[in-house]
């Protein structure tokens, strides 16, 4: 009966501890997912977000040429005009 006594101390300490170690590791290792969860999803909003400029980008691209011919007609025309305004008898 001797053994009866020292058990009914020693299972239950062994089982807190244990459950206090569990607990301890289990912590981290839910803080580590959660930490690796949202470095994927800020990397995922991080690409989605290039991606979305490099779409974007491509439809600039087809707009600028045409405010290039603009900036071009209006340096062909400017000493068109300026003759013009000097025929007139303007001046600027």
């Amino acid at each position: 009966m001797s053994w009866f006594s020292s058990h009914i101390i020693f299972i239950p300490s062994v089982l807190l501890v244990g459950m206090f170690l569990g607990f301890i590791v289990g912590a981290r290792a839910a803080r580590n997912q959660f930490d690796m969860q949202q470095k994927r999803a800020d990397e995922r909003a991080a690409v989605r977000a290039a991606r979305d400029a490099k779409k974007a980008q491509p439809a600039a691209e087809q707009a600028a040429p045409v405010e290039k011919v603009e900036k071009v007609e209006k340096v062909a025309n400017a000493p068109k005009a300026a003759k013009a305004d000097k025929s007139s008898g303007k001046s600027a």
